[in-house]
């Protein structure tokens, strides 16, 4: 079976994997624009929705606690993050999103988010609601922790960071796939 463009239809496990290619690529040029390593961007996304301790983040983003702790002081010495003591128990700590870190993080999910838009400018509205219903639904099966949310869903100082947002067109994405080392 071939596609309207001549092509053969990608099986599920490359149009995934290309599909996750694709969308690093988004998320790390939009990272960029934001002078933040991509690292970064995905912990203050991650403490978007609440603060989180160290083992949790440990978990959502994959990394070894050491790895994490660098990672936090890094962050926290840009002044995005700051810990705090857990009330659950007091040997731990949180890591929380400053009043700097949610704007950035908003106004980050922002642009990130309108560049993955884009990215779907080639299919009808109709099949990009299949996509992203199909999507929920792979992430929630799998019980993908909630590690971006969609802007509209923030509150607080990261929707207002989407304020900040800046205004120019996105880059075509081929072009932003070309850029990626």
């Amino acid at each position: 079976m071939e596609t309207g463009r001549g092509e053969e239809p990608l099986g599920i496990a490359a149009a995934l994997v290309r599909t996750s290619f694709l969308v690093q690529t988004v998320y790390t040029e939009a990272s960029r624009a934001h002078g933040l390593p991509a690292q970064q961007a995905q912990l203050i996304c991650v403490l978007t929705a609440q603060p989180h301790g160290m083992g949790e983040l440990s978990t959502m983003l994959g990394l070894e606690k050491s790895s994490l702790t660098g990672l936090v002081d890094r962050a926290e010495r840009r002044g995005l993050v700051r810990r705090e003591p857990d009330p659950q128990d007091r040997r731990a700590v949180r890591v929380a999103l400053t009043s700097e870190g949610a704007r950035v993080s908003g106004a980050f999910s922002a642009l990130a988010s309108a560049r993955m838009e884009a990215l779907t400018g080639g299919v009808s509205t109709a099949e990009r609601n299949r996509l992203a219903a199909a999507l929920g639904q792979l992430v929630r099966s799998n019980e993908v922790p909630a590690v971006f949310a969609e802007p509209q869903q923030q509150s607080g100082a990261a929707a207002a960071g989407r304020q900040a947002v800046d205004s120019t067109e996105p880059a075509p994405v081929n072009e932003l796939y070309k850029q990626v080392p």
